[in-house]
């Protein structure tokens, strides 16, 4: 019984190419997937960076399809990066080069993701201590039956989506 390769969620061959053809088409799926990732994270982070978070994850989906095809062609042209590089050197190096281009975008992403979590993190700390603190000026004397007060308590009912 062999392995068969799962192409049917890719753009390009898994396969290591044996032709010319095969390493352009290769290369160019690739840089197309590049493309269409790239396309999507600026627009996330010019939404994120917006303040429209919802609309930004609503790219969720696309970002992680896009984001695995990514991931798995460059494994795939790790792999098979010799045979790239004599089938179609020109493809090869063009897609070195749009990948060295492509990491700074990603830093940006992150980056502007990172301060948007910060910022919401903060926010919720805020709040909570806020709802606490109604809680700590609650009376200092005995109450009504003679009872000793209880002192601050901890605000309850705060939930955090950490879904972004």
């Amino acid at each position: 019984m062999t392995a068969q390769t799962d192409t049917t969620t890719f753009p390009f061959s898994l396969d290591r190419p044996t032709s010319y053809q095969d390493a352009e088409t290769f290369c160019k799926a690739l840089s197309g997937t590049m493309e269409a990732l790239l396309s999507v994270i600026e627009m996330e982070t010019d939404l994120v960076r917006a303040g429209k978070l919802q609309a930004a994850g609503e790219l969720q989906p696309d970002k992680a399809r896009l984001i695995h095809e990514y991931t798995r062609g460059m494994i795939t042209a790790k792999e098979h990066s010799v045979a790239l590089g004599n089938l179609a050197p020109a493809a090869t190096q063009a897609l070195r080069r749009q990948h060295g281009e492509f990491q700074p975008v990603l830093r940006i992403n992150l980056a502007v993701l990172s301060t948007a979590r910060d910022v919401a993190g903060s926010i919720v700390a805020t709040v909570a201590k806020v709802a606490g603190a109604k809680n700590a000026a609650a009376p200092t004397t005995y109450g009504r039956n003679g009872s000793a007060p209880t002192g601050p308590q901890m605000a309850h009912g705060i939930a955090i989506n950490q879904s972004l």
